[in-house]
């Protein structure tokens, strides 16, 4: 079984983001989604790491709780980005489908962690 190193997923997934936003045409209406989705996008990773840092399991709840929010939330802002520029559909897609992938993986963590009796 291939192990998974979700800390590197993350990483990967944030500069991906960083790809993408600076390809995407910038104008009144994309500046602040842009500024958005950089925000939501990049916090995943940096939650994950803060997460593996935590100093307690209620701490660790809470980032991982932070880390499924941010990977909805750049769900949003891609969708967004594709109805202001539908040029960007496809690369926005392969996103799209990986913050899909990291929210319903720290999804999972966050329900673990609600049934475990020592959080």
């Amino acid at each position: 079984m291939r192990e998974y190193d979700l800390e590197e997923r993350t990483s990967s997934f944030g500069i991906g983001i960083i790809t993408f936003a600076k390809a995407v045409p910038r104008n009144q209406i994309t500046n602040s989604l842009v500024d958005q989705l950089v925000r939501s996008g990049t916090s995943v990773g940096a939650n994950y790491c803060e997460a593996n840092e935590s100093v307690s399991k209620k701490d660790f709840k809470h980032k991982i709780a932070i880390c499924a929010k941010e990977a909805k939330e750049t769900k949003h802002w891609l969708r967004m980005i594709v109805a202001a520029e539908p040029q960007c559909r496809d690369e926005a897609e392969t996103l799209w489908r990986e913050a899909k992938e990291l929210h319903l993986i720290f999804a999972a963590i966050k329900r673990n962690c609600n049934t475990s009796k020592d959080v």
